[in-house]
């Protein structure tokens, strides 16, 4: 009977090795322990719920053609999807007291998907109609929070739960945008040509990071316009941003000529974490980054040679979640991952 029951463990032991395998790379100090949530499918955008016990996200999987809206609990179960099942959607975040979300949908101007974009020209990022809706955390109750003809997306909620931070092109530029949680009393907060987006709040609420795209040129220009005019924009060189919830004291903290993108605040409030390309003289793979508010060299988080980007502290600052290509099974699959985070290795 012993016998048996340590050759099951050790059966036990090398199926779990199987089925776990290590997600880590070297220079990867600042993660530990890090865990798969999603296995399949393109899933990005995982978001904490205000209490830290579950995750939003949107992603393609099984019979959908385009992203969804989905919650999950914070080891990978309890998976549901929660948006309308028709359109695309993108951007969703939890409101507070984590009963309500908040997301962009398209499918007010059709059940169907957006065509998807040609990339003859380049890599681009489609300007679908995107409305911005709020719906019961279970699904239920969905209702149009703001939206017209246009681009209308990139929501996040501040951490005091006043406020909500768009993108939106209303203004017929691509500019960041602050309501009240109902909706109301929207305030444009930048005013420079050329795309602003992707805002998350401080954890104080006091401050917004963001990307930024600086049209050096006529020629770039020209292009931005051309591309706007069409319902796209080129994402090829992005800079990290931060500016005071108002929109005031606006400062760049990166100028690499590399597609920075993703920010998102550390706990303490003083540093930002980022994906960019900056280390990849091709420009094709990107890592995590952290820099100081203050400026300076940006820190390598990740060492991965496939992607990863979209990273969210815990409301606590403990874990890490991020969205990554790492152990994909399948060319082009993305997939949710969680780590506990190390201050100071």
């Amino acid at each position: 009977m012993l016998h048996r029951l340590c050759l099951l463990g050790l059966l036990l032991s090398v199926v779990f090795a199987q089925e776990s395998p290590d997600l880590s790379q070297d220079g990867e100090v600042h993660l530990r322990n890090i865990r798969q949530l999603t296995f399949g499918g393109e899933n990005a955008e995982a978001y904490f719920s205000f209490d830290g016990t579950k995750l939003i996200f949107q992603s393609t999987r099984d019979a959908l053609q385009c992203d969804q809206i989905f919650t999950m609990g914070l080891d990978g179960s309890g998976v549901r999807m929660v948006s309308t099942g028709k359109g695309k959607t993108t951007c969703s975040y939890f409101l507070p007291g984590d009963d309500r979300i908040v997301y962009a949908s398209t499918h007010l101007a059709g059940p169907e998907c957006p065509p998807r974009p040609d990339y003859s020209e380049g890599y681009v990022w489609p300007l679908d109609r995107y409305d911005i809706f709020v719906a019961n955390a279970d699904g239920s109750g969905t209702e149009l929070l703001f939206g017209r003809p246009g681009y209308d997306a990139e929501a996040t909620v501040s951490p005091r739960g006043d406020r909500i931070v768009f993108t939106s092109d209303m203004d017929g530029d691509l500019e960041i945008y602050s309501m009240a949680i109902d909706g109301s009393d929207v305030q444009r907060l930048t005013d420079r040509e050329g795309y602003d987006g992707g805002p998350f709040f401080s954890p104080d609420g006091s401050m917004i990071c963001y990307r930024a795209q600086e049209l050096r040129d006529d020629d770039e220009t020209d292009h931005y316009r051309d591309l706007l005019a069409r319902n796209l924009v080129e994402p090829a060189r992005l800079d990290i941003w931060v500016m005071d919830a108002d929109g005031s004291n606006k400062r760049k903290l990166t100028d690499n000529n590399a597609a920075n993108f993703c920010p998102f605040f550390h706990p303490s409030g003083e540093k930002l974490l980022f994906a960019s390309n900056l280390a990849d003289p091709r420009g094709r793979n990107f890592d995590l980054f952290m820099v100081d508010l203050e400026g300076g060299e940006p820190e390598r988080v990740t060492f991965s040679p496939d992607f990863d980007g979209f990273p969210m502290f815990s409301p606590d600052g403990t874990q890490l979640v991020f969205a990554s290509n790492r152990n994909a099974q399948e060319r082009g699959e993305t997939n949710v991952f969680i780590a506990e985070w190390v201050e100071n290795p």
